[in-house]
């Protein structure tokens, strides 16, 4: 396999092979090709709630999306806001273990929605602000409320031969359906090519059927030569104010 998405592919179509079936909260069964769109529809869901969940985790996301609350308008009616927040905290309570259930949601004056909970004495608040509903990746998810509602309004169940586990939204039906395709299946990952058995090299790195080939182009030697040196070389100095003056950069690689 060669990426990560070639894995989630196989993990996704091995569960789907071995009969697996998502029945929504209105008793629908959805199943083979047709959760295969659905898989596909979640995992670009679940995309865009993780890389909005670098500010609030995204299980908090998940059912903010569902719930509609990303929709800046909604959040405007005062009395909308509070029956937005108190639903979307009795949601989160349904995710949780019983002796877990004591989110609670409010209103926020500059148009978002504060979550709380104390969990064994220990506090936990996180904030669903306006400017992160207002950014891009929110609106593409709110263009799917509608969607998302009437897929995961309640939550539903996913069916493996005897077992039955529950589902709450986008999320973890992808994380559930890739737990039950990872079954029986070994997974090696290794940090170079000397780590490997030759027959490993010759499957993943070698066979020119199954290889890939990255040409690589220096057009900048000057400039290469300088940020290998202050990367690679030995004075520490340089590479720890390289390093300051870039973290940030580092920090928003993937926005």
């Amino acid at each position: 396999l060669k990426d990560d998405p070639a894995l989630e592919n196989y993990l996704l179509n091995a569960a789907i092979d071995d009969g697996v079936v998502f029945e929504t909260f209105d008793k629908r069964q959805i199943a083979v090709a047709d959760l295969r769109g659905l898989l596909d529809e979640a995992r670009a869901m679940k995309a865009l709630i993780e890389r909005l969940a670098r500010h609030v985790p995204s299980r908090i996301l998940e059912q903010a999306a569902i719930s509609m609350a990303l929709d800046p308008t909604i959040l405007k009616d005062s009395e909308q806001a509070l029956k937005t927040a108190n639903y979307i905290a009795k949601r989160l309570n349904k995710v949780e273990l019983k002796n877990d259930r004591t989110w609670e949601g409010r209103p926020l004056e500059d148009g978002g929605l504060e979550f709380t909970r104390i969990l064994r004495g220990v506090s936990e608040r996180h904030i669903i602000d306006a400017p992160l509903i207002g950014s891009s990746d929110a609106r593409r998810l709110n263009s799917k409320r509608d969607q998302l509602f009437e897929t995961y309004g309640d939550h539903g169940k996913l069916h493996n031969q005897d077992q039955e586990i529950p589902i709450f939204g986008p999320v973890s039906l992808v994380d559930a359906v890739m737990d039950l395709g990872r079954k029986g299946v070994q997974m090696q990952r290794y940090k170079g090519l000397g780590e490997m058995n030759p027959d490993q090299l010759w499957e993943t790195t070698l066979d020119p059927d199954a290889r890939s080939l990255l040409q690589v182009n220096v057009n900048h030697m000057e400039d290469a030569k300088a940020v290998f040196t202050t990367l690679m070389g030995e004075l520490v100095e340089p590479r720890r104010i390289f390093i300051q003056d870039r973290a940030l950069q580092v920090a928003n690689l993937d926005v």
